[in-house]
């Protein structure tokens, strides 16, 4: 059986960003150790409910923000994954942290659990803009961060970046992204700023307190970063990500989240998170109290069944068909900027060459040079520079 991977989300924050409308929450850490014991029992229920032990090739702490977990908890969570399902002995896991709220203590107290992948939340290296943002950490916290996680151990450090800020500038943009090489980060992901409704910067920017964003200057920082970070070194993989090579050869790539963009199996336990696997899409419902206590109780009817990957958390569990499948499959896919989209592997998962299924579609995109055949053979699809720009208009052309 293919490998699997497992998200799991924990939606705890001290303080709730200007810009974030993610699932979390803030003031309720006290829930932490139930939430902790409430993804223990999800986890049981899941291998329980299916006839195999699933092969585990990666995890995931995302939020939220995972580091507010003790090492206790997450010591907790990763031997449930070990004692119910299959993990790999080389796995990559995974653990988002913000800067602020790890030491040096909770830094190798992870470190021996395996975690071997941390990705900071550093989003700039000037607290103005960390103050814009309503980050709770300085960039100082940021240095002491990446110091510590070195220190314990730590030797895949990724670093966020948010660009297109109101009121940033080019130049203060080119200092944030030269100070994230100055701290030689294996892995980097530089994402522009979206603003989302119902947050305070949204809010901000309808009464025009904030400006509304500059899209040429946002294309502007993106192209100066793609080609800075390739120049220090960093092979762009993904439209948002990029990354140093090993000594072995390969690459410092975020393992789990290729598992997304390739369009694979993952679970998704925790409040609000998501999964896909055998052909289904699963949601679970969002509000800490009520999963603990779906998880507590069991089930809400008695004469409900649950059957994988079905669990007393799930708020909604929906069928995916081949057409909505192939559509994500490009979708995801042609994020990947060096790989793309194989046609002989579309064809052996689809039975259908990418010709068949989206002849018009290449045709017309080849044309506007946002598409180009790439790899032995001219095999492989994937998006051109300019593409690149314009991903979202290329996506569409395929769901």
């Amino acid at each position: 059986m293919e490998s699997v991977s497992v998200y799991i989300h924990i939606p705890f924050c001290t303080h709730r960003c200007g810009y974030c409308d993610f699932n979390t929450y803030a003031g309720l850490e006290a829930l932490m150790p139930s939430y902790t014991q409430a993804v223990c029992q999800e986890i049981l229920v899941l291998s329980t409910g299916n006839n195999q032990r699933l092969p585990i090739g990666t995890i995931y702490f995302g939020g939220g923000t995972p580091s507010l977990l003790t090492a206790a908890d997450l010591e907790m969570i990763l031997s449930y994954l070990n004692n119910y399902f299959q993990v790999d002995e080389s796995i990559e896991i995974s653990l988002e942290a913000n800067p602020g709220t790890v030491s040096k203590t909770y830094l190798k107290q992870l470190n021996s659990l395996g975690v071997s992948r941390l990705s900071l939340g550093m989003q700039s290296s000037n607290d103005d803009e960390l103050a814009l943002l309503g980050r709770q950490h300085f960039y100082m916290d940021v240095l002491n961060a990446v110091e510590w996680s070195r220190a314990a151990g730590i030797n895949n450090l990724s670093l966020d970046l948010i660009y297109g800020l109101p009121f940033q500038g080019l130049r203060s943009w080119m200092d944030n992204v030269e100070a994230a090489l100055c701290l030689h980060p294996e892995h980097l992901s530089l994402y522009s700023l979206t603003i989302e409704e119902n947050t305070p910067i949204y809010r901000k920017v309808k009464s025009g307190f904030f400006p509304e964003p500059d899209q040429d200057l946002v294309a502007d920082m993106y192209e100066h970063a793609s080609k800075r970070l390739v120049d220090a070194g960093y092979i762009q993989y993904e439209i948002s990500n990029w990354c140093l090579g090993d000594q072995k050869g390969g690459m410092f790539t975020c393992k789990h989240n290729l598992q997304y963009w390739r369009n694979l199996p993952y679970l998704g336990l925790g409040a609000g998170a998501h999964g896909y696997i055998n052909q289904q899409r699963t949601v679970n419902v969002s509000a800490p109290r009520v999963y603990i206590n779906r998880l507590k109780n069991g089930m809400l009817n008695p004469e409900e069944e649950i059957n994988f990957p079905r669990t007393p958390a799930t708020l909604q569990i929906d069928p995916i068909d081949v057409d909505t499948e192939i559509g994500e499959t490009m979708m995801m896919g042609l994020r990947l900027v060096i790989e793309g989209v194989s046609n002989y592997e579309f064809q052996r998962r689809f039975g259908i060459s990418l010709w068949q299924c989206f002849g018009i579609q290449i045709d017309r995109l080849l044309g506007f040079g946002l598409l180009e055949w790439a790899g032995d053979g001219n095999e492989t699809l994937r998006l051109t520079n300019k593409g690149r720009l314009l991903g979202n208009q290329v996506f569409m052309e395929f769901i």
